[in-house]
Order: structure tokens, then sequence, then C-alpha cells
């Protein structure tokens, strides 16, 4: 993720790091594995110092899944439409995007709800793609722009590095990947983050699987012809100079104390 911090706009260097994180299985072992879908989690670097407080407290975690019944092409599509969001996606408060920053890179809001009593989150972040002859990359990561500060209702999360690789197998089927490593901010115990972030990984992409399965019916009925993530030239986003933003680092943000409401206890599971 280093070379994302040296310009705002990911390069080419960063989509094949992510790619080959996406594909890799050096380093990762598995939480979750049937019908279909696959759960891992990054293993800690062995030599964190551990006092470092660079050194996240939050695992990056990786699912993938096969699909037999959707386009690599629609998943890509479902991942991109704003519009259709709000249709499938059920903790969703808040989503629009804010600006274009190139043909393919742009910056977003999205907001979300979490389980009581946690505060709800929220992220701003530059989103950027890229589209080969069989694949479709996603990556995003936050940003700060003045004009979107923390907001007191709700918690500031932080995205370091999380995206999409989607990989066509057949005319309708890919392999659908999904890799985060996301700060969800407040003082949640790391057990508490990460053994979440494993549950609910699995529980979204199948939401996303089934978004697919019913987005070329709906897009029929909803401006079948707009897509400025594949057509630039439809985009009404204002441009914006990527000059302008800065990389959203955790330790600016301040943490609201959530420990304290967490009537769970630690028990089965410290890892």
């Amino acid at each position: 993720m280093s070379r994302v911090l040296s310009g705002i706009i990911p390069d080419e260097a960063v989509f094949a790091d992510f790619r080959r994180q996406a594909l890799s299985t050096d380093n990762w072992y598995s939480k979750y594995d049937k019908n279909g879908m696959e759960v891992w989690v990054e293993v800690a670097p062995v030599t964190s110092p551990q006092g470092n407080k660079n050194v996240p407290k939050v695992h990056k975690i990786k699912c993938r899944m096969t699909i037999k019944d959707v386009s690599a092409a629609t998943m890509y599509d479902v991942l991109h439409d704003g519009q259709y969001r709000r249709k499938w996606d059920p903790t969703m408060l808040e989503s629009f995007d804010i600006a274009r920053l190139s043909p393919n890179a742009d910056m977003g809001y999205y907001s979300w709800l979490c389980p009581k009593p946690l505060k709800n989150r929220d992220v701003v972040t530059l989103r950027s793609w890229q589209v080969t002859d069989d694949e479709y990359v996603i990556i995003n990561c936050s940003v700060k722009h003045p004009k979107y500060p923390p907001k007191k209702d709700l918690v500031r999360a932080i995205s370091l590095l999380t995206g999409y690789l989607v990989k066509a197998i057949g005319p309708n089927s890919c392999s659908f990947t999904y890799l985060s490593q996301a700060d969800p901010k407040g003082s949640l115990p790391k057990w508490v983050v990460n053994k979440a972030s494993q549950v609910l990984a699995p529980r979204v992409l199948k939401c996303v699987h089934k978004a697919g399965q019913s987005y070329p019916d709906w897009k029929k009925q909803n401006s079948p012809d707009q897509k400025p993530w594949l057509y630039p030239e439809q985009s009404i986003l204002p441009i914006m100079d990527p000059s302008e933003l800065t990389i959203q680092r955790a330790d600016s943000l301040e943490n609201v104390d959530e420990s304290t409401q967490l009537d769970i206890q630690e028990g089965e599971d410290s890892s």
C-alpha cells in the first residue's frame, strides 16, 4: 500500500500489487471454506515490534467466491452502480459520489449501520478501477477532504486498502475476490474487529451475488445505457484536482470509546 501514499491516484504498480495479493496463498491462512466461499486472513509479520503503534490492529482479510450464474461484467457493474446499491445494500445509510479525479478514479462518501450498541460508521474514499479483457479491478483507500470532515454522530472509519478482483471463468460465470484492510476506529478490541470482519465478509458477498442475479432486469428499466464507469464521457460529476486530497491516516482521527458498551466476552476466541 506504500505506493498509494506516494501519489494520490494509484498507478499500474499499485494495481499489480493488489492483483498479486488477491491471488496469492502465501502468508494467508484459511478461516472458512464451504459452499464455494473461502475466507482467509493474512498472517501478521512475526518481526513486528509489540509496542509499535504503526502496526495495524486489524488483519487483512480476503474472501473469494465462485459465481456460476452471473458474468464478470455484470458483477463489475453492480459494484459501480450507486443507484442500484440503494436497492440491495441493507446496511447502507447514505452513499454518493463527490467528484471525478480522472477517467478511472473518483471520490465518494459512504455510511453504514453497525449493530447496536456500536455507533454507525462512514468513510470518504478515493476509488480507482481498471478493466482488461477478462478481468475487472476496483480498489479504494481513505482520503481527507476539507468539505467532508468527520460527523459528530458517526465514527469515521479508515480503508487502508479495500478492493475487488473479478475474473471471468466463462460467459456467465466468474471468480469474485474481495480483499480489505480497514480500521473501523473507535476503541473496539482487536479480536472483536477481526472476528466481525470474518463473519461479515461472506454475508456481504452473498448479498452482492444475489444483487448480480437481479441486476440485468433492473438495469433494463433504469437508464440501461448509462454506465459512466465504462464510458467516462457520460459522467456528470465535477472534476476535481487530486492534489486537493490527502491520504486519511488512522492516527489523525479521534477514537470514540465504545468498549464499555460491549456486553460481549472475549471468551471463546481472542485471536
